[in-house]
């Protein structure tokens, strides 16, 4: 029988810490953090809801990150 997988672990990173930064900024930011996929959504966007690993969703308005969260 096969084994279960792990999934992978994702960044210990604060997702509080990018609310108020420059879109931009916080992408690289991300990145050089190890997130694997962001996901810049604006303000109200339908998204699907599934969780994956390694994404971090920031939604932006004009310009700046007003929400942050995992998945």
């Amino acid at each position: 029988m096969a084994s279960i997988p792990a999934p992978d672990e994702e960044p210990q990173d604060s997702t509080d810490a990018y609310v108020g930064m420059d879109a931009e900024e916080a992408e690289r930011r991300a990145g050089e953090r190890g997130w694997s996929t962001v996901r810049r959504l604006a303000p109200g966007a339908i998204i699907t809801l599934e969780y994956r690993v390694g994404r971090l969703n920031l939604e932006v308005d004009g310009g700046r990150v007003v929400r942050c969260w995992k998945g």
